[in-house]
């Protein structure tokens, strides 16, 4: 069982940055990879960035590619996620995943745990 919280959302105008953060608890936090997803107003929940479980890899949408930076740190328990240069439409809920046993990192099929979600609103 892995329990992950979010924080760190918040209101920011156009061109600002937010680091946000995903904390977990339960199982060993080392042993799993993660994963951060988007939900706008009206869309389907889209995935943002990956990492491994070690940290050495990342994954990134093209939409956020040289905006946005994923890191992890194991002693910590904690997956962030640093955006800069935001834009409008960045304006989402956004959720950390934790992917147990491997899988597509664009699906959320792959991720066996969620946290409840941070809104970030972007004001242009």
């Amino acid at each position: 069982q892995v329990r992950l919280v979010e924080s760190g959302g918040g209101l920011v105008q156009a061109g600002g940055s937010l680091r946000l953060s995903c904390t977990a608890s339960g199982r060993s936090f080392s042993t799993y990879a993660m994963a951060w997803f988007r939900q706008a107003p009206g869309k389907e929940r889209e995935f943002v960035a990956g990492i491994n479980r070690g940290g050495e890899r990342t994954v990134y949408a093209d939409s956020v590619k040289g905006r946005f930076t994923i890191s992890r740190d194991n002693a910590k328990n904690t997956v962030y996620l640093q955006m800069n240069s935001l834009k409008s439409e960045d304006t989402a809920v956004y959720s950390c995943a934790a992917d147990l046993d491997g899988g597509t990192w664009f699906s959320e099929r792959t991720y066996e745990y969620w946290g409840q979600g941070t809104q970030v609103t972007v004001s242009s």
